[in-house]
Formats: C-alpha cells, structure tokens, sequence
C-alpha cells in the first residue's frame, strides 16, 4: 500500500464504488466525494425545456434505462454482495463536482492525488489540484476516442481492438490530459458493449492502483497526446447509430475475435 495520500472525486454506480474501493486500497484515502446531480435553477430549467435539449435527454434516459435496469452492473463488480464503500465514513456528497466545498475540502486536505472517475467536466479552481496532481480513469482510449459512449462507439467503428481505457492527467479540455497508461480489456465473440465495458474499468481500477506505486516510486509518468482524435458527444449516438451496431452484432461482428487483455504504461 502506498502511502501518498488522495482524494476521490466519483459517482455512485456499482462501477464507480469498486473503482474506489480499490483505490483506497492502494494508497491512504482522505475523503471520497459523491456527484449526485439534481441541481437545478431557472437557467438550467430553460435551458432543458428547450425541443431539441427535452428530446435528447429523454432519449438518453430511456436508453440507459434499458441498459443499465436490473442488477447486471452491481452483479459484475460485486457478485452477489450489495454494492458498497468500503470506507463509508469518508463520504460528502454534494449535487456538482464543482461546488465550492469541494475545493475547499481538497484544498484543505492537501491530497497528494485527486483520483476522478466518474463525474461531470472539472473546472477551477477545483481543476489543477493535488500536489501530484488530478488523475481520471475515462471510459475510451484518449485521444481517438474522447468523450461519452466510447465503447459504444469502437464497437460501431468496427475496431474492437481500440475498446478500453485511458487514465490521463486531468487539464483543461475533455480526456486531453498527459496519457499514464491504456488499458484494454479481453474481447471475444459473445461479448457485448456493456460486458466489455466494465470488463475495462474493472482491468483498470488495478492499473489505478498501481499508479501509486509507480508514483511513490517517483517514475515519470504521463506524455503529451499526440493529437486531438476526436470528441463523442452523448447526442451524437442516436438511434440509427443503435441499430446499425445491433444488426452488425448479430451478423457475428466479434465471431473469430480473442484478444486478449492489454495494458501500455506512458511516460516522458
């Protein structure tokens, strides 16, 4: 176990409970913030009852409803044990990562790493905290797949091989951060979008881990990305987009395929 100290910035999801759990496992956790969401104003209500904004966010919620309904997710992560923090005590919740008690909380710990996985964009002054610095685990392989659904998307471009995770220094742009590490996941012919998904986050919660170790052992860890790649917006994926991966998916897209799982460390 390291001994650097950190910060957890996350959600609540199955996923994102286990991705802390073994976070704070690896090094000395100081406080684990929980994004709950709900903060609304006459701004933001305008905003939403806009056509377009109403329609998209409906879609997106009866999608993910269909996706994420029963207990798959808290199955995968945590067998048939209840998903829960193993370190409950820790926990603030505030309805946006970037309340200001959240930068006031960090900024009165003074982690050596604020660990982020799972919440809304970061902006300052919360941004750029960390004595080490602020690390995300983002669901894609930065910098050709940024942003939202990027399993999804690899899946739909015809590149399972491009399927995975990139944990990254955090700066000011979305998944454009200093690359630490991909790691890809195993893909095989009976797999589907969400299996390969937390397969991925689950394979990286261990390589999150063991970034403290490599940062205690003062390795010199990150690299500028090459390039922008590009950026997936959750309204880009609609529903021509499902149906099209669906019937490629049934047509035996992944039959054949075994790869196996992958991890590349970056460093300057």
């Amino acid at each position: 176990m390291s001994e650097l100290s950190m910060v957890i910035l996350c959600g609540r999801s199955p996923r994102h409970l286990y991705v802390a759990n073994r976070l704070c496992e690896a090094a000395r956790p100081l406080a684990i913030v929980h994004e709950t969401g709900g903060q609304w104003d006459a701004a933001k209500l305008r905003r939403v009852l806009k056509p377009a904004v109403l329609w998209s966010k409906g879609w997106r919620w009866l999608r993910d409803r269909r996706r994420y309904s029963g207990d798959q997710e808290a199955h995968f992560f945590f067998g048939d044990d209840a998903p829960r923090l193993h370190r409950p005590e820790l926990v603030h919740e505030v309805p946006q990562i970037n309340d200001p008690q959240v930068a006031e909380l960090v900024g009165r710990l003074q982690p050596d790493v604020v660990a982020v996985f799972g919440t809304t964009l970061i902006s300052r002054p919360l941004l750029g905290m960390g004595r080490l610095g602020m690390i995300n685990l983002h669901g894609g392989l930065s910098p050709h797949y940024r942003g939202a659904d990027c399993t999804f998307w690899a899946l739909h471009n015809g590149e399972p091989d491009q399927v995975g995770c990139t944990l990254h220094f955090i700066d000011e742009g979305i998944d454009t951060g200093g690359l630490i590490a991909h790691v890809s996941p195993s893909v095989g012919e009976g797999d589907d979008e969400l299996t390969l998904f937390w397969r991925a986050v689950k394979d990286s919660a261990e390589a999150y881990a063991e970034v403290f170790e490599r940062l205690e052992r003062r390795e010199r860890l990150g690299c500028a990305q090459p390039e922008r790649g590009r950026l997936y917006r959750v309204k880009d994926r609609q529903w021509k987009h499902e149906r099209t991966l669906a019937r490629r998916m049934r047509d035996g897209m992944l039959k054949g395929v075994a790869l196996p799982p992958r991890i590349r460390w970056f460093s300057d």
